[in-house]
């Protein structure tokens, strides 16, 4: 019987290194760490995980209410709407792309943006152009403080500085908490009307008016009306349901010229004897409220628009 020849050297180093070769291979494929996740992913108000592949540099925002935000973050902006109002300086130069309501899609192609923030509720008709020519886009919900401070959030990711977003949130929370621990613990009873040129609207929990209440510890009369079919903020004014809720404050919101929102108010208070009725009426407490900081969202001015609700109420501890 034959003996066994030794293995060939050289073919034993070649095997060695064609299995090392092999399992280096297997590792990179199965290795999450190997995969390219991009500069980062953000979870919008939509409910979409939208991947960035890397940092934004030139965004367009398509509600005024985001350039504070960011900017305070970090953040620079290639396009913004109009707006008579909160229009900040480092913004006022920048390319317009039209109104807030009709967002001009020819202009916003044109600034080129890698980065389109869009309003909920408003503008996501955007989404399928910008879609089909290849921009990301993230939707964003800013009326309430919690939606504020979520935005904050994912606003300070895109401009790659979370310190300062959490830097920004904890100064808000402070001077909110700081304002709220001066008030009596009373549970005003509070309503919220917003009158434009169409009429008028009852403003539910989820408005920024209302938002606010509930922040202050009062009570929105309104809470659990059933809302509008097209604005879930807000529910429909009836006078014979506003005397029986019998609100001891009534806040005013407005679109519009306010000399002539006051104007309407008061023909509208004279003429009908019913709004003699409810407390608020009776005792002089029918407030208006800045359209700057209660019809578009404060934003990071926030504690600005809580305090300015609790010193109506409270001006001698509000001073």
């Amino acid at each position: 019987m034959r003996a066994a020849k030794p293995a060939n050297p050289i073919f034993i180093l070649l095997l060695l290194t064609l299995l090392i070769s092999c399992a280096g291979c297997m590792e990179s494929t199965d290795n999450p760490s190997s995969v390219d996740t991009g500069f980062c992913t953000i979870e919008d108000d939509a409910g979409r995980n939208v991947l960035l592949a890397k940092k934004p540099e030139r965004i367009a925002v398509t509600s005024v209410s985001f350039l504070e935000p960011l900017h305070e973050v970090g953040g620079d902006v290639v396009g913004r709407p109009d707006s008579r109002n909160k229009m900040p300086d480092y913004a006022k130069d920048k390319p317009s792309i039209g109104q807030v309501y009709q967002i001009d899609v020819e202009r916003l192609l044109a600034c080129q943006p890698d980065l389109v923030i869009i309003n909920k509720g408003m503008n996501e008709k955007l989404l399928e152009v910008l879609e089909s020519n290849g921009i990301p886009a993230i939707v964003v919900n800013m009326k309430s403080y919690k939606d504020v401070k979520n935005e904050i959030t994912i606003f300070s990711h895109i401009a790659g500085n979370t310190a300062k977003g959490e830097q920004l949130i904890a100064g808000m929370d402070q001077r909110i908490q700081g304002t709220i621990a001066k008030l009596p613990k009373e549970k005003k009873r509070v309503a919220v009307l917003h009158s434009t040129a169409q009429g008028l609207s009852v403003q539910l929990d989820g408005s920024i008016a209302g938002n606010i209440v509930q922040l202050l510890g009062w009570e929105n009369v309104a809470s659990g009306m059933t809302p509008m079919e097209k604005n879930p903020d807000a529910a429909p004014y009836s006078m014979e349901t506003l005397v029986e809720q019998n609100p001891e404050i009534i806040f005013i919101t407005s679109m519009g010229k306010i000399e002539d929102i006051k104007a309407n108010m008061d023909k509208m208070i004279n003429d009908n004897p019913a709004w003699q009725t409810i407390p608020a009426v009776k005792n002089g407490q029918i407030y208006y409220l800045p359209q700057d900081l209660f019809l578009l969202s404060p934003g990071i001015h926030y504690p600005e628009a809580v305090e300015l609700m609790a010193r109506l109420i409270y001006p001698e501890v509000l001073r």
